[in-house]
């Protein structure tokens, strides 16, 4: 089969799943009040591509992506392709060459470098140069790769947003880094091993209850390799409650700033557990000792069903935390199926509200940020001052050279 002929199915396949969204009667309902929410209802049609690819690739009805949806429901010669749909990596990218039927680039998250086949004339990309960043989505099919969707462009002098953007990816999806890459993923068992032997020998044991006073402390003196005095850095939490801590809300614009503020910067005291997983990681966990303490006399504890939501929905928390409790706690179910009105047993708990761990092997956001030349690269962006124009104190025409040296107009330098 032909790379035309191949273009040609694939694009056939996406004209199937977009009139399954229009045939379903429960995805139909889904799709327009989706459009409704983002203001696209009364978008043209041949606009209509820039909203569905998201919404098919992204959007879930009852636990079930509508890619998975339509593999259940719709017969199609083309399973392949589907199947490979569903494996998509949504990512930024790093045009490194603009070729005759595709691109060139370097993921900022998995550190791989890809060559894809567009699935249009390059002719649409007019405007798109090498060193730019596009945020794209592609997949792999038959040992090629194809961009099926490119959503935004950063120009090259964005680098810095660019980082930004992978590395909140990371946080929210930590197993994107190794997503594709297994050599990047050996890399993070190494580090996982080399800095459990650490943690155990420096500790000697694989937690400590703190609060968010001391967490930093802790963490950072463990990654300097520092003695670390636990005397006066234990959790001194009398009353045990669970509330909310707006610092935690992080966003795309404040998440770095946040993250460099550390725990201690919170308003708010809390107990604060930090974790080394010998499996997953390095984790430091909000209310940890609050949970716990839940099993032991859950009337003892402020918000005690709130504390067990945030534990079971929080994506953050793997399911080897809840294994650990459990472990520690025979009654655990007990009690968790008391406060939530349930009747789970422990294995449908997880697969009910962890899920994704089961499907897929996830490292700590932790360990899988210290082993990311994207967070190194943001790191030394965000710590380093910033120049400070200089100040102009005599006139300068706009088409005079910048008094500030760069060699270029005033109106193309500090006077924009």
């Amino acid at each position: 089969m032909t790379v035309i002929e191949k273009i040609n199915e694939i694009n056939e396949v996406v004209k199937e799943i977009f009139d399954f969204t229009q045939t379903n009667e429960t995805i139909k309902a889904d799709f327009d009040e989706y459009l409704a929410t983002i203001g696209g209802r009364n978008i043209p049609l041949n606009q209509m591509e820039k909203i569905f690819l998201p919404y098919i690739f992204e959007r879930k009805i009852n636990q079930k992506s509508i890619l998975e949806m339509f593999k259940e429901e719709v017969q199609t010669k083309n399973e392949k392709i589907v199947e490979s749909f569903l494996h998509t990596q949504a990512s930024i990218f790093e045009i490194k060459k603009i070729l005759k039927n595709g691109f060139e680039l370097y993921n900022l998250i998995n550190e791989k470098t890809y060559t894809v086949l567009s699935l249009t004339k390059m002719t649409n990309f007019r405007g798109v140069y090498a060193g730019q960043y596009i945020v794209a989505r592609i997949f792999e099919l038959d040992g090629e790769y194809y961009v099926i969707e490119i959503s935004s462009v950063l120009s090259h002098s964005q680098k810095e947003e660019a980082l930004r953007y992978a590395v909140m990816k990371l946080v929210q999806t930590p197993r994107l880094l190794y997503l594709d890459n297994p050599e990047k993923e050996e890399e993070i068992k190494t580090t996982i091993a080399d800095m459990y032997g650490k943690f155990t020998k420096a500790f000697d044991k694989d937690i400590i209850l703190t609060t968010n006073k001391h967490a930093d402390d802790i963490i950072g003196a463990f990654n300097e390799g520092e003695d670390v005095d636990l005397s006066d850095k234990g959790s001194d939490i009398q009353n045990y409650k669970f509330f909310h801590v707006k610092e935690l809300d992080n966003n795309y614009s404040n998440f770095l700033e946040n993250s460099m503020g550390g725990f201690a910067s919170h308003n708010e005291t809390y107990d604060v557990a930090v974790i080394f997983d010998e499996k997953n990681g390095l984790y430091a966990i909000p209310f940890y000792e609050t949970f716990c303490k839940i099993f032991e006399d859950k009337n003892a504890v402020e918000n005690a069903k709130a504390c067990v939501e945030y534990f079971l929905t929080n994506a953050s928390i793997p399911n080897t935390i809840l294994e650990r409790v459990s472990t520690q706690y025979p009654n655990f179910m007990e009690v968790i199926n008391e406060i939530m009105g349930t009747n789970y047993t422990f294995e449908e708990l997880i697969k009910t509200y962890k899920s994704e761990y089961l499907k897929n092997k996830i490292y700590s956001s932790a360990t899988v940020l210290f082993c990311s030349n994207a967070f190194s690269q943001i790191f030394d962006y965000i710590s380093t001052p910033k120049p400070q124009a200089p100040a102009i104190t005599q006139k300068v025409g706009r088409n005079d050279p910048c008094p500030c040296g760069s060699g270029k107009k005033f109106k193309n330098c500090c006077g924009g």
